[in-house]
């Protein structure tokens, strides 16, 4: 299994691009017994094996995607793909998820029942999750329950964590597109500089967060970048804004895309710009009540 994470780890894939990722599950798990089904959500892949006379049915899930940074780890085993790295360690989870088949198949494991290996692809990405669901995942599949993992460099080693409530944060994209007047470098006065406005967006949108929600409501938000003008002498007619937004709470994460399409308009507004938000809502927080 060591030998499989450094391969995966060496060789990462984007999401919805886990081509050799998900070949290389579906040859193992076909090796050891599992009837394989690919296709769902594009990479996804399920193995499915029965054990003794019970009826009842659970999945384990993991996911395969990784994420697009440069690794400098300069580790025996880092990536080989440029601009890719399993940095959230997707590559972990998916060798985890073949050492649980691999000892579900053997004479060794007494498991009763039917269990379906749902290795989910993009999962950093569009949510890959309801890509499988859409395409048919729990009709052919049906599970009683589902259990998956993530993993915590900050625990000790052999060591699990679990937490009553609200567990991992939701994850959602918003798009800020800020529009002023572009024109020559020379004559700013002739301008509405995006820029301008876009800089003072961001100190605006940290407020949300330091204070404005409420103390125990976690949330964050990262600016991802800020593109404008391709040349120093131009003022840009725009520029956009990518943020990722998280929160712990339902409440908290409506809070955070209010206060982000509010102060969006006031800011552009206040430098003579206009603004357009677009929200992508991803995944929900996940609640270790519901």
């Amino acid at each position: 299994m060591i030998s499989i994470r450094h391969y995966l780890h060496a060789n990462p894939e984007l999401s919805l691009e886990e081509f050799n990722t998900s070949e290389l599950v579906a040859s193992k798990l076909t090796e050891w017994g599992y009837q394989v089904t690919r296709g769902l959500g594009k990479t996804g892949v399920v193995g499915s094996l029965s054990k003794g006379d019970s009826p009842r049915t659970i999945g384990l899930r993991a996911d395969m995607d990784a994420l697009p940074i440069e690794e400098t780890t300069g580790l025996p085993w880092a990536s080989t793909a440029p601009g890719k790295m399993h940095a959230c360690g997707h590559d972990g989870h998916t060798t985890i998820l073949l050492a649980a088949a691999k000892y579900i198949a053997s004479p060794a494991c007494q498991f009763n029942g039917t269990v379906h290996l749902i290795f989910q692809p993009a999962e950093e990405a569009i949510g890959g999750a309801d890509l499988m669901i859409k395409d048919g995942l729990f009709e052919q599949f049906p599970c009683e329950r589902i259990f998956g993992l993530h993993n915590m460099p900050g625990l000790p080693v052999g060591k699990l964590g679990f937490y009553a409530g609200n567990f991992m944060a939701s994850a959602d994209t918003v798009k800020i597109t800020i529009t002023g007047y572009g024109g020559h470098g020379a004559h700013p006065e002739r301008t509405v500089d995006p820029i301008v406005a876009g800089a003072a967006l961001v100190m605006a949108l940290q407020s949300i967060v330091a204070r404005q929600r409420a103390a125990g409501g976690n949330g964050s938000g990262q600016r991802r970048h800020l593109p404008g003008g391709i040349a120093s002498n131009v003022i840009p007619e725009s520029a956009v804004m990518e943020l990722s937004v998280r929160a712990m709470k339902p409440e908290i994460r409506d809070l955070l895309i209010k206060r982000i399409h509010e102060l969006a308009d006031f800011t552009a507004k206040s430098y003579g710009a206009s603004s357009v938000v677009e929200v992508l809502r991803l995944l929900s927080g996940i609640n270790q009540q519901s």
